[in-house]
């Protein structure tokens, strides 16, 4: 049996790290365990990255609960931790025979000790120029906006590993078995053994119940599918957009992303689990529901399209200890607002962990992460004292994204590094411009091979050995 940890954490979205970054502050040894190339690799790599307010929550479930509170930490967290972000607010809007809906909202929200006002067309216009022009009202809530969900979560992970945590990527869990009173958790890359195993394995969390011998749940899976636009666009919209929401969901939406681009989408495709391909029927859904609530849309300025899976377990979160195997805490079907609750929903899980092990917190961590300098946020005199330090912050790698060679090493060489080139891309925005990669991929692949000491045709777009990019060399230079 391999090393033995307090805690051992499976799956690395947002729910996962957020929980690593939480135990890592106390006197524990904590592991987590995912089976991609990076954190951040499946369904929070996709989620729209809208931090919710929680006026549309059921009162009394677990979601309001952990969506309002986690509002609030969200945002100190993305502060500390140097997470781009911007609560701008969103409305909800509506025709007038949506009068009820509205209505029904602000008593939710009401109920969930969320501040909400209800405004008439005029002062939605004045908020929100680009509305439908038969939208009449809207319900806006103040303490929502949107953040970067994938730099979120790695961000955590970061600063989880600077406080002694460890993470294992590229590691499956195969099985788990139960020693006497540890776990024995059998992955791709070794065996290892703990005192407590918390699942948050996201779309595989009903599995790893079932390998623990927990509770069993049926879970359903929905497809989200998006436009990304380019960030010309982005003077257009100025906050989250939805209609009135649905059984299916919250609806699709309008809204800027915090990277500087605007959304569209998503839908709710009842699916199978690992199916983000999208289609053109969803698409065209899409595409027949934003001219609903916003009036100018653009999707002759779309630069991608890509799809989300949410999982679903009955209609609550499924958050706490195993009733049937000791030790065994769950956070599994964390559905939306699954991104807003995570920090909320962290501390939950540190403080169920920490009761049962009796530990203390550490005297010295890290609370924050230094600001990070990025090329299209410094003044000409910043960038000519960096070039002058490092001649790569004058070697433009992405075009589109301003992103340049020193950002590149800097991510390559983070506390979880990026040794893939989506990795790279989720930690510097490189590839995630107009041109999708077309410039800055191949350079991204000369640095990634270069600073990890590789050939060019072992580098890997992301997860897997199939995801190579070159295969061989095809001419020889002497």
């Amino acid at each position: 049996m391999g090393k033995i940890f307090d805690v051992i954490i499976v799956g690395g979205g947002i729910v996962g790290t957020a929980t690593l970054d939480r135990l890592a502050r106390y006197d524990l040894d904590v592991l987590l365990v995912e089976k991609s190339d990076d954190v951040a690799a499946f369904s929070t790599r996709a989620n729209s990255g809208i931090v919710h307010a929680g006026y549309d929550c059921e009162p009394g479930t677990l979601k309001a609960k952990f969506n309002v509170l986690g509002n609030a930490l969200l945002w100190k967290d993305a502060e500390d931790l140097d997470v781009e972000h911007l609560k701008c607010g969103s409305i909800v809007v509506a025709k007038e025979d949506g009068k009820e809906g509205i209505a029904r909202l602000a008593e939710k929200a009401k109920a969930n000790g969320v501040e909400v006002e209800v405004w008439d067309r005029q002062k939605t216009l004045e908020f929100e120029p680009n509305i439908a022009d038969d939208i009449t009202m809207s319900l806006y809530a103040k303490s929502a906006g949107i953040v970067s969900p994938y730099q979120l979560a790695i961000a955590y992970a970061d600063r989880a590993i600077l406080n002694g945590a460890s993470i294992l990527l590229e590691s499956e869990v195969k099985a788990i078995n139960k020693k006497g009173e540890a776990f024995e958790v059998i992955t791709s890359k070794g065996n290892y053994s703990a005192k407590v195993v918390i699942n948050c394995a996201g779309e595989n969390g009903a599995g790893l119940n079932d390998m623990a011998g927990a509770e069993h749940y049926d879970t359903e899976y929905r497809r989200g599918d998006y436009f990304i636009l380019d960030n010309v666009e982005r003077k257009n919209v100025h906050t989250v957009i939805f209609p009135l929401p649905t059984k299916a969901g919250k609806g699709i939406l309008v809204a800027p992303t915090a990277d500087g681009n605007v959304i569209y989408g998503p839908t709710s495709i009842a699916t199978q689990k690992d199916d983000t391909a999208s289609s053109l029927a969803s698409l065209d859904e899409i595409r027949r529901n934003v001219p609903l609530s916003y009036k100018t849309p653009a999707f002759n300025k779309c630069i991608r399209i890509y799809s989300g899976l949410r999982t679903i377990i009955g209609h609550d979160f499924v958050i706490g200890e195993s009733k049937l195997v000791p030790n065994f805490i769950m956070a599994i079907g964390i559905c939306s607002p699954g991104l807003t609750s995570a920090p909320a929903i962290a501390e939950h899980l540190r403080d169920l962990v920490t009761s049962k092990l009796n530990c203390q917190r550490k005297a010295n961590t890290v609370e924050q992460l230094p600001k990070t300098k990025r090329l299209m946020s410094l003044d000409e005199k910043e960038l000519n004292a960096l070039v002058a330090e490092d001649e790569a912050w004058g070697r433009i790698v992405c075009r589109c994204e301003k992103v340049t060679e020193a950002e590149v090493v800097r991510a390559i060489h983070s506390p979880l590094p990026a040794t893939t080139v989506d990795a790279v891309k989720r930690r510097t925005r490189a590839g995630m411009g107009r041109c999708q990669g077309g410039f800055c991929g191949p350079r991204v692949m000369e640095i990634i091979s270069r600073e990890l000491g590789i050939p060019l045709e072992k580098v890997r777009k992301g997860n897997g050995e199939d995801s190579n990019i070159a295969v061989c060399k095809v001419k020889e230079v002497k």
